[in-house]
């Protein structure tokens, strides 16, 4: 059976993220899965715990040391991590696994575990991280997968078998028909137009706000968390504005069916990023009308299926559009890019291009 260690980016999720949802869908293969250390001063169990029949999921010792990588304490830290990750794979009779890293974090121990061979998986920028980690990982992988154009050109200097690799969805959720009115919703009249995600101090708002104000017979609703979002008061003052907070993931699929128009935004820190987040593929897969803030100098992704705005005047103007949109041909079309953006086709694309280069024998 193969065998793979993933040195993940993230903790592993009720949420599931890109590498969950990659690794979970991986053929015929035992994984392990290391979260990124603990924080400094904490002590996590150092048992895994088992969250598939083929997957284990292990946290990383803490860091102990914040000092530069040329000391004896960094590099002591580093040992230590390295001796654990040395030591689980042998518990568990692992040999010459694939290693797989979903961030540069990985390239400390290229040195000091074995392996057949590495795959680097780079679905953001990495801008935190010390400078020779992403090109030291990037040169040493025998593949690179790049989850947008621009991570691709920012990583063929140091490897030219990059492969790009975009964000994907559960499309079977998100297509479902027929699906329950969440019961947040109830007692609304009127059109319903939906944003869902996480509301970021730095999301920009504007665009609903100037919907608001232009659409007062609808009803915005904004399914997320509030992480601190800068512009969040304005937007709460008007009486057409539905706060629901965070929902399950589980029942975001029956809110997008109620939604007559999803809404996509932006964040000011991503204004330079090309990176297509999971949210609107399933906004794609509920063939739902989809207005979307575009970039500056933007190339539009989807433009025979989303209406793609540059400016809060223009997106209000655009959901009024949508909300006139009738006939079946581009739901079905949406839905088609749904459906070529699904997390299985995703790792059954990942699968093949390893079985190529002789990774997966």
């Amino acid at each position: 059976m193969r065998q793979i260690v993933c040195l993940a980016g993230e903790d592993w999720s009720n949420a599931p993220t890109r590498t969950q949802q990659l690794m979970t869908r991986m053929k015929d293969a035992q994984i392990l899965y290391f979260e990124p250390p603990a924080p400094k001063g904490s002590h996590p169990s150092r048992s895994g715990r088992r969250v598939r029949s083929n997957l284990i999921v292990y946290s990383l010792p803490a860091d102990i040391t914040d000092e530069p990588s040329n000391s004896i304490f960094y590099r002591y830290s580093r040992y230590r991590t390295a001796r654990f990750i040395q030591s689980t794979l042998e518990k568990h009779h692992f040999r010459d696994p694939v290693l797989w890293c979903s961030s540069p974090y990985g390239a400390q121990f290229l040195e000091d575990i074995s392996y057949r061979g590495v795959v680097y998986d780079c679905y953001r920028d990495w801008q935190e991280c010390p400078d020779p980690w992403e090109s030291d990982l990037t040169a040493a992988a025998d593949v690179v997968f790049a989850a947008s154009p621009d991570l691709m050109r920012h990583l063929m200097p140091w490897n030219l078998n990059v492969a790009l690799l975009p964000f994907g969805c559960n499309y079977s959720m998100f297509a479902k028909e027929s699906l329950s009115r969440p019961p947040a919703l109830n007692g609304l009249r009127g059109p319903i137009l939906g944003f869902v995600g996480t509301l970021w101090p730095d999301l920009d708002l504007s665009p609903l706000i100037r919907l608001a104000q232009a659409r007062p017979d609808c009803n915005i609703v904004v399914v997320g968390g509030d992480l601190g979002c800068v512009m969040l008061p304005d937007l709460a003052a008007f009486p057409n504005v539905h706060l629901l907070g965070s929902a399950q993931a589980v029942d975001l699929p029956d809110y997008l069916n109620a939604f007559q128009v999803c809404l996509y935004l932006l964040r000011r820190s991503e204004l330079q990023s090309d990176i297509i987040h999971a949210r609107l593929f399933e906004y794609l897969s509920s063939g739902k009308p989809i207005v979307a803030m575009l970039r500056p100098d933007q190339v539009e992704h989807f433009p025979d299926v989303v209406y793609g705005a540059h400016s809060p005047a223009e997106f209000a103007s655009l959901c009024s559009r949508a909300l006139e949109e009738r006939g079946p041909w581009v739901r079905e079309r949406r839905r088609e890019y749904g459906r070529a953006a699904a997390w299985s086709e995703r790792a059954n694309e990942v699968n093949r291009i390893l079985e190529s280069i002789g990774l997966f024998t």
